[in-house]
């Protein structure tokens, strides 16, 4: 049985990945005193997004894992005599794949019969989970590493990912809109519907308000998914907006008729750090069985 490894860009919780039996590569998250700290292992999301709205002038700023990074974690399965299948946030918003991969070329040196296979998520947060829970499910299932890193990239294919934020504050900061879009967007009220395509951020849409931009999201959603809801999986991520998360969730798998079995996320520091407190995130792939 393959050992799978993870950037913390999936937005597991610790509890999940000792019982999923995987291991986590943390990002950096650094403050204005310039102290970096481990996602997930030396502060929370929730305490790390509670700062952001308790100090409004706090940008930190996010950093990928270092090749070292994982070759500390490689090292113990691979003198185990475990190969390793690795799954990173997508290589066009961090560095961490490039990371993930000099690492397992270093390791290749010393352990040669071994084999580390680093798969280009081409997602995040809640969208980078639902790839990973598919691969837990494959290797639980008795698939061989080979096998299961290429059914991961059919799953990948069928992946979608879509935030909507409470404002364009935080997108701002991180320069990703300018400051005149960002100050008309606070006038009008717009709260921005993003999603991913082929790795990178796209907006979608700029709705008014946060009941219509949900309203907009569920019926898309049901619209998009009502003749697949068998094959997909679901999953729902916030930032310290768990009731709104739990609404969505609520009403789409009422919509659908399913019950999602996937807990309710909370959106990590590598994606939240763009969107700010008050996003929410939705995700949906195919199952593996169905790809």
């Amino acid at each position: 049985m393959f050992q799978i490894i993870s950037d913390s860009g999936c937005d597991f919780t610790r509890e999940e990945v000792q019982a999923y039996n995987i291991d986590v590569v943390p990002f950096y998250i650094t403050f204005d005193e310039g102290v970096s700290l481990r996602e997930g292992v030396d502060i929370s999301h929730a305490d790390y997004f509670q700062r952001l709205l308790d100090d409004k002038r706090l940008f930190p700023k996010t950093s990928q894992p270092n090749p070292q990074d994982y070759l500390d974690i490689y090292t113990p399965h691979l003198m185990a005599g475990k190969d390793i299948l690795v799954l990173t946030i997508s290589s066009k918003l961090s560095g961490s794949y490039a990371s993930a991969k000099i690492a397992a070329e270093v390791a290749k040196e010393e352990y040669p019969e071994r084999t580390i296979t680093v798969v280009d998520s081409l997602s995040g947060s809640v969208g980078q989970g639902l790839i990973l829970r598919e691969i837990i499910n494959m290797r639980d299932a008795g698939f061989t590493l080979d096998k299961a890193a290429e059914v991961a990239e059919k799953v990948i294919k069928t992946t979608q990912v879509y935030f909507t934020l409470d404002n364009l504050e935080y997108l701002k900061k991180g320069g990703r809109v300018g400051p005149t879009t960002a100050l008309v967007g606070g006038i009008l009220g717009l709260r921005p519907i993003l999603y991913l395509v082929d790795g990178n951020v796209s907006q979608l849409d700029n709705v008014r308000g946060k009941k219509k931009a949900l309203k907009l999201i569920e019926e898309a959603m049901v619209e998009a998914l009502k003749d697949e809801k068998q094959n997909i999986r679901l999953s729902i991520g916030h930032i310290l907006s768990e009731d709104d998360a739990v609404t969505l969730k609520t009403n789409i798998d009422d919509a659908l008729d399913i019950s999602s079995p996937n807990p309710i996320t909370s959106v990590g520091a590598t994606i939240g750090t763009h969107a700010g407190p008050g996003a929410l995130a939705f995700a949906y792939c195919k199952k593996y069985q169905a790809v």
